[in-house]
């Protein structure tokens, strides 16, 4: 039958595959197409027609399409036919489970583009598309009466998709997100793309129900990320996480070019992190090899001379493609509005695939990320004269010193090894060592408060820190299914093990003996003058932290509508800070703080209403200990307390359509407060305990595809944090935010141009006891607006023009200085696929 007469709901799901430019990317070859031998045809004896649409057991294992085939025609009875050169080269993720023939072949075709015809007698034949069906990224027919789609899996990239088909940074357990049991967000590959996201800040400000509180340059320990009223400190990189509780903001640098996708899980995910905020974790997923060639180039400049290239070339290294690989290099140079302020980065990711055998996969690889900054400001300038006067500055002026930087490398090398035991259980091996190296050199303009008049009253506040933390880490688990009372469930258990460590020099901060720091005229300031102190080392710092667990999870089918996932985390840990002054009149610290079996319990319910919708309800447990000092010098107690999330989802398209309706309630004690104005012996901001505190909130998402040609990500948060007695706190972070972001391909215009555009609003924030006269600063609510256009000139050639808060908004990114956001900016760039 003609693609053209099929069901609307088929052509819904066409238009969840690739568009034109995407179709390109994906169907790029890098050398020549590789050899592997195919009989004519896999022949085995035909089943009758209608046994396609009854559902038998397959377990096939991953390898080369050929053998995928053979097990599928052999399992369902029906002979599969094809030329030898349609599928040279072609891999197949595999199979296992219960499914139909139509079903399961479609699922070891996914991202083949390859076209099935069924015959009347139930065979198949393989065709390759049309350079019509290609071009138009039409959906591939079974035959006239049952047409389905291609369903996502968890890898973003070449999917043009706003949503993903699993995730298992919540539970462990690869559930899709109507199954999982938590708000769960997830920031593709076409998603980064669109936007053009290139730093993990960027991506924050787009994420459902995050937001940051950004008092200077990105990255510094002044940009805080912030979710449901708690500071994010959860980071992963494809599920290991990153456990340095001295200087975590510094991932926010970190470069989007290796990722595949974010996975955001918002709330408490002490199951998979066991020591941890409720806030949110974001687990960055890095991209894979790809099993057929593709490069890209991209080359792109912009607004106060931003030029960024990036290559990305991946494809099989072996005539059987039992090998693959896979490179990503990046040069960024640029600007910024911003006076004197400039930034350099360098990224290069490289990793190998290896079938050691039809069960085993290896996985090797490493990854370096440079950024360097000069005139770096960890604050912006005041926000009050001294007669209590809102101060005037343009959102070019810099607080920044010229002898100021901030130099941060981060290397890793890492290494999975997955084996299959049997047909329904695999263990996985994950090692990985990190090493951050970071040297601020701080000087910044936010001491004292201006004469309006003169200039004067203004001065430095300076200092250093600088270290080199390496952190090894192993995770070891098992995970599979099994059956109990006549039904099939789910498990995943493991071991964990994160060790960071460091030794490195201490400097003094803020006021040096010798050193005037005032400034004569801060109108006419070019960062000059006074010069850098000097910073000589007063003390040597050892730096331990680790952490072990042992965790597991259960999916309990229940019925067929109810499923119960229960887990639990039980981790030891321990932090200790040693520090030797090179003054003998200073006394030696030893700081050793230890918490051993600390149990985390989940438990979570999700009930299927129907096929689309579905209920759940989650609880969790809290603790984090805390580097937060007190003014007196002391760390406040640990973080503890319990999480409650019910709920709705609903999933349409083959989950390519997804919502979520949330409400939470997080109970807590010993919550983090900073005290305006006040500073802990070391120097850094000084906090207070309060216990008996409450956040409420509720959340609402949509994302993935509303129609044929159209993606878009929708949602509102409001969050409310209480103390005891009922008062606000963490007022300097809005209450409420509104996101949405949409896409449009117009494929009637010429070689299709695809149209984007989106908003972000915020509520207005507000810090008490500002400025000389301790009054209340206030930032209103603001809206910024961004749009996007890119066109194929080419097959192979596409531009992509953003254009980013095209209204001009000027505000300010936090109610503790004058830092404001970044005003209306352009980019320009070019991608060549070959």
């Amino acid at each position: 039958m003609p693609l053209q007469t099929v069901t609307r709901r088929a052509r819904l799901l066409c238009s969840a595959l690739p568009d034109p430019l995407h179709t390109a990317i994906h169907r790029a070859v890098l050398g020549a197409a590789l050899a592997l031998p195919l009989a004519t045809a896999l022949q085995v004896q035909p089943a009758l027609a209608e046994s396609v649409v009854t559902e038998q057991e397959f377990s096939i294992a991953p390898g080369t399409l050929e053998s995928a085939l053979n097990s599928f025609a052999a399992t369902a009875g029906v002979s599969v036919s094809s030329t030898p050169e349609l599928i040279q080269g072609m891999r197949s993720a595999g199979l296992r489970g219960r499914y139909t023939n139509d079903q399961a072949l479609e699922k070891l075709l996914m991202g083949s583009r390859l076209k099935v015809v069924r015959q009347a007698n139930g065979s198949y034949s393989l065709l390759p598309p049309t350079a019509a069906e290609a071009s138009s990224n039409s959906a591939l027919e079974l035959d006239a009466t049952y047409v389905t789609g291609l369903s996502l899996g968890a890898t973003t990239e070449g999917t043009g998709s706003y949503t993903t088909g699993s995730t298992s940074t919540a539970t462990g357990l690869p559930l899709s997100i109507r199954e999982t049991p938590q708000s769960v967000s997830v920031m593709t590959r076409q998603r980064i793309d669109d936007q053009g996201l290139t730093q993990l800040n960027d991506l924050v400000r787009q994420v459902p129900g995050l937001s940051i509180n950004q008092s200077g340059n990105g990255g510094s320990d002044t940009s805080t990320i912030y979710s449901r009223g708690f500071a994010v400190e959860n980071y992963q990189v494809d599920g290991v996480q990153w456990l340095s509780s001295n200087y975590k903001s510094i991932i926010q640098s970190n470069d989007l070019a290796l990722y595949d996708r974010v996975e955001i899980i918002r709330g408490a995910t002490g199951l998979t992190n066991g020591i941890g905020t409720p806030g949110a974790t974001l687990n960055m997923i890095r991209k894979k090899p790809t099993f057929k060639p593709q490069t890209s180039l991209s080359v792109t400049g912009g607004s106060w001379d931003y030029q960024r290239t990036e290559l990305d070339t991946s494809g099989p290294l072996t005539e059987s493609g039992n090998v693959r690989g896979r490179l990503v290099g990046v040069y960024q140079d640029n600007e910024s509005y911003i006076d004197r302020f400039n930034e350099r980065k360098k990224v290069f990711y490289g990793v190998i695939e290896a079938d050691l055998t039809p069960d085993t996969l290896l996985s090797v690889g490493m990854d370096y990320q440079s950024h360097q900054a000069d005139d770096h400001a960890r604050s912006g300038l005041p926000l009050y004269n001294q007669d209590g006067s809102l101060a005037d500055w343009s959102d070019s002026d810099s607080a920044g010193a010229a002898w100021a930087y901030s130099n941060r490398t981060f290397t890793s090398g890492f290494a999975t090894l997955e084996q299959r035991l049997n047909e329904r259980w695999k263990a996985k091996l994950t090692l990985n060592q990190g090493r951050y190296e970071y040297d601020e050199v701080i000087g910044y303009a936010a001491s004292g408060f201006p004469d309006p008049a003169t200039g004067a009253g203004m001065g430095l506040w300076a200092g250093r820190w600088e270290a080199k933390p390496v952190q090894t880490s192993l995770d070891l688990n098992f995970a599979g299914s099994f059956d109990l009372f006549g039904r099939e469930h789910d498990a995943v258990f493991g071991y964990s093990q994160q060790d960071t460590e460091y030794r490195t020099n201490g400097y003094p901060l803020w006021r040096f003996a010798d050193w005037d720091n005032s400034i004569d005229n801060i109108y006419n300031w070019d960062g000059q003058d006074p010069g850098k102190p000097a910073m000589p080392a007063t003390s040597r710092i050892d730096y331990e932290e680790a952490q072990t667990a042992v965790y597991g999870s259960l999916r309990l089918r229940a019925s067929d509508a109810l499923s119960v996932i229960l887990g639990a985390r039980v981790s030891d840990w321990e932090n200790t800070v040693k520090t030797d002054y090179y003054d003998p009149t200073s006394a030696d610290t030893d700081d050793k703080r230890t918490e051993t079996g600390v149990v985390t319990p989940f438990a979570g319910l999700v009930y299927d209403l129907d096929d689309n919708w579905s209920l759940y309800g989650s609880y969790t447990s809290i603790f984090k200990p805390q580097s937060n000092m007190t003014e007196t010098g002391n760390y406040i107690d640990p973080l503890e307390g319990v999480g409650y999330e019910v709920g709705s989802k609903a999933a349409f398209f083959d989950d390519r359509l997804n919502l979520g309706l949330a409400l939470y309630q997080i109970e807590q004690d010993n919550l983090a407060v900073a005290i305006p104005g006040v500073l802990a012996p070391d120097g850094n901001q000084a906090y207070k305990a309060e216990s008996g505190t409450k956040t409420r909130g509720f959340e609402v998402e949509v994302s993935g595809e509303l129609a044929p040609d159209w993606e878009a990500s929708a949602s509102f948060s409001r969050n409310i944090v209480q103390d005891s007695d009922g008062n606000k706190l963490n007022t300097n972070v809005a209450q409420n935010t509104a996101k949405l972001f949409t896409t449009y391909t117009l494929r009637s215009i010429g070689n299709g141009l695809t149209l984007g555009g989106g908003v972000n609003w915020q509520s207005e924030i507000y810090s008490d006891g500002m400025g000389p006269l301790g009054v209340r600063f206030t930032q209103d609510d603001y809206a910024l607006v961004d749009v996007m256009a890119r066109y194929p000139l080419t097959e192979q050639l596409s531009a992509t023009l953003n254009l980013n808060n095209l209204l001009d908004e000027e505000y300010y990114t936090s109610t503790s200085s004058s830092y404001y956001g970044t005003p209306r900016n352009a980019t320009l760039g070019l991608r060549f696929n070959f």
